[in-house]
């Protein structure tokens, strides 16, 4: 009898211990190119800031992305398989890419990071000089990989439109609309993902400020911003978030 007083004594303390294990804290990631994640001195992505905008007492966030990186590099370098690797129910993903996809895809230095256009099964095989085949697919089936393999995981993808340059048409802010954001918004809608038009969000804002002052965003060229500009484009986010629904993420802002 003794035995078994011992036996129950040890289930009653790991089952009370099991009541005090901290709940999962969940993570947001973002993965991208350099307007999100940016180590230069004087250009910023909007992944850094945005971090500040949301309670992180109560949300880890990571960003993941990497400066020059396309939809198609970013999952050949292997950083995707990193970031899934660690996904756990409960977290998210904001996927946005863009700006560096538009070449024309091949094994040069100039297209080593380009997909075909749109949002279909198309692909192109390559064989790199080291005898390595690749088979090359267009932007829309890499998205919506992401955001498949993070809906398996059992976190929220968020696919997010890319931040407009500063090019100005008849005082106008050229939009993606006929392009990435476009295809963007396509999958999105497809895989019944949550999408944020961060690249219509943040055009809205630069045509309402003019060129003279978004150009002051642009330290170097007009796709990467300063700490200053990166802040417009984190609120910008912040703002898409807020207009999801049933979509928890925006649970973490702050106030």
């Amino acid at each position: 009898m003794k035995k078994y007083s011992h036996i129950l004594f040890a289930l009653i303390i790991a089952v009370a211990s099991l009541a005090f294990v901290a709940p999962h804290k969940p993570a947001l990631h973002t993965i991208g190119d350099s307007t999100v994640r940016n180590s230069n001195k004087e250009t910023w992505g909007w992944g850094t800031p945005i971090a500040e905008l949301f309670d992180t007492t109560k949300i880890h966030v990571e960003n993941n992305a990497m400066a020059g990186r396309s939809t198609r590099t970013y999952l050949s370098e292997g950083r995707w398989d990193k970031v899934l690797e660690t996904l756990k129910p409960g977290d998210f993903v904001t996927m946005q890419f863009g700006h560096n996809d538009g070449s024309a895809p091949d094994t040069t230095k100039a297209g080593r990071r380009g997909v075909l256009k749109g949002t279909g099964e198309e692909t192109k095989v390559l064989t790199w000089p080291d005898g390595k085949v690749e088979t090359v697919h267009t932007y829309g089936w890499y998205i919506r990989k992401f955001v498949r393999e993070t809906k398996a995981k059992g976190a929220t993808p968020i696919v997010v439109s890319m931040i407009p340059r500063n090019i100005f048409k008849n005082g106008k802010v050229l939009r993606a609309n006929n392009d990435f954001g476009k295809w963007a918004a396509e999958v999105a809608k497809e895989e019944q993902a949550c999408f944020i038009d961060l690249n219509q969000i943040t055009a809205d804002k630069y045509d309402a400020l003019g060129p003279d002052k978004v150009k002051l965003y642009f330290p170097g060229d007009h796709t990467h911003t300063n700490l200053e500009g990166a802040k417009v484009n984190a609120q910008s986010v912040v703002e898409g978030i807020k207009m999801l629904k049933d979509c928890d993420l925006k649970k973490y802002l702050k106030d």
